[in-house]
């Protein structure tokens, strides 16, 4: 079964009798709905509806864990203390560094099931701590094969709604849920059909130009390179631009370089042309 150890993980635990509760009401998932055995994607939002910290939310015997990336450990932990007021949850680091993740055609043992990765019909799982010494590169050319952003490398903390990165489509956003921190944004975009940018496939004959590439549909910026990793990398791009581009034949460039753009199979979403625009 393929491994990969993934340092650059920390975790935050969440207890007390009102862990949930408390969670409920502040971030993008819907966690009365988590099962214990899965991890669902998740995120603290600004109030203007833009993510401010990404993470993956899993429900422990004594409340939640939260995993998120190393740089963001402090000031996530902050703002949920920021939060908490009187409410009866503790919130701590855990002193557990990185995690160790499993995928294949059968369910590790350990660990939680990485609810994004099962949706885009791939088995893996997730278990804190160093399990193995396995490089990162594997795991990330199968996250880019599915289409699953991550903060830092795909997009900017404050500068994308979850529908940017498809967390509507992926159990990050609980849509019937109630309030929390940007909801009413969040679902104004939802219900009134209003998000163009999304998270896209980015493919190529050769190898692709680095990470902050501009992407140019007709001469016009629709988006940057985000990860790469040989031919095929990923974007947050406007798709009504790059679909108008792709239904009169124009290319789509990242730099120079022709590339191909492809919606995750998973999303079942679709370039709109100018006539569905209209």
């Amino acid at each position: 079964m393929p491994a990969a150890y993934l340092p650059d993980r920390a975790f935050i635990r969440i207890t007390g009798p009102e862990a949930e509760h408390f969670l409920q009401n502040l971030i993008t998932t819907d966690v009365l709905s988590l099962p214990a055995s899965e991890a669902w994607p998740g995120a603290l939002l600004t109030p203007q509806g833009k993510i401010l910290f990404d993470f993956l939310v899993s429900r422990v015997p004594d409340g939640f864990v939260l995993e998120t990336s190393v740089s963001q450990l402090e000031g996530l932990a902050k703002r949920l203390t920021m939060y908490k007021l009187r409410a009866a949850v503790d919130i701590a680091a855990d002193t557990l560094a990185g995690v160790t993740v499993h995928w294949g055609e059968e369910q590790a043992a350990s660990g939680v099931l990485d609810k994004r990765f099962e949706i885009a019909g791939v088995i893996l799982t997730r278990e804190p701590g160093k399990g193995c010494d396995n490089s990162q590169a594997d795991y990330h050319a199968l996250r880019l094969l599915n289409g699953i952003a991550e903060s830092g490398n795909d997009f900017a903390l404050q500068d994308a709604f979850p529908h940017d990165i498809l967390m509507d489509l992926n159990r990050g956003v609980g849509f019937k849920k109630g309030c929390y921190v940007g909801q009413e944004v969040v679902s104004r975009m939802h219900h009134r059909g209003t998000a163009r940018r999304r998270a896209v496939i980015v493919s190529a004959e050769t190898a692709l130009p680095p990470p902050g590439t501009e992407i140019l549909a007709s001469g016009k910026p629709v988006g940057t390179l985000g990860s790469v990793a040989a031919n095929r990398g990923l974007a947050v791009i406007r798709i009504d631009r790059a679909g108008e581009a792709m239904a009169t034949g124009t290319p789509v460039l990242a730099g120079d370089l022709p590339v191909t753009l492809t919606l995750p199979s998973w999303t079942g979403l679709t370039f709109p042309t100018a006539s569905e625009e209209a």
